[in-house]
């Protein structure tokens, strides 16, 4: 287990196949074979790579981004303000619920009780009123939603640097 703030060990090949699948993945029969023919390594080396640096948080997920809304579904960012004594329970409740993303703890200097963010995405624009409804019952909170009024389109691509 790593040690929190501890930087995890990747070599050349996997900063190579993190800077090039941060886009334009092919979309073929095989995209992981071409990818990795592109990378100049094997198809099997590429996916063991990914799954290693899955396994090791090196990458926290590995995967396409959808525009929800395009196929019917919606998605909203949300806030609790839990109690510091209940924060596991309510955390645990949460988690559960399958339609809930990216929960993190955020302490704010702003004059706000808010400390438990996420996203929740549904499939239908129906299915956000009732995941907060659900939410609602089974923390005994109080759900803030706060749903998107425009889209902004910000790419962001990291690049690996050092040695390896």
């Amino acid at each position: 287990m790593r040690e929190r703030g501890e930087v995890p060990a990747i070599d050349a090949v996997d900063r190579r196949i993190i800077d090039a699948l941060q886009g334009d993945f092919p979309i073929c029969d095989r995209p992981y074979a071409a990818a990795a023919e592109k990378l100049g390594i094997g198809e099997e080396e590429l996916l063991a790579r990914l799954q290693s640096m899955l396994e090791r948080k090196v990458l926290t997920r590995f995967g396409p981004m959808f525009q929800i809304e395009r196929m019917g579904g919606s998605f909203v960012l949300v806030a609790l303000a839990v109690p510091e004594a209940d924060w596991e329970r309510v955390n645990d409740a949460v988690n559960a619920f399958p339609e809930v993303a990216h929960n993190y703890r955020r302490e704010s200097d702003l004059k706000t009780p808010f400390n438990m963010w996420f996203v929740l995405a549904t499939e239908t624009r129906e299915g956000i009123p009732e995941a907060v409804s659900k939410i609602e019952a089974a923390t005994g909170l109080t759900v803030y939603a706060f749903p998107k009024l425009k889209e902004y389109f910000v790419e962001m691509k990291l690049s690996v640097r050092g040695a390896a």
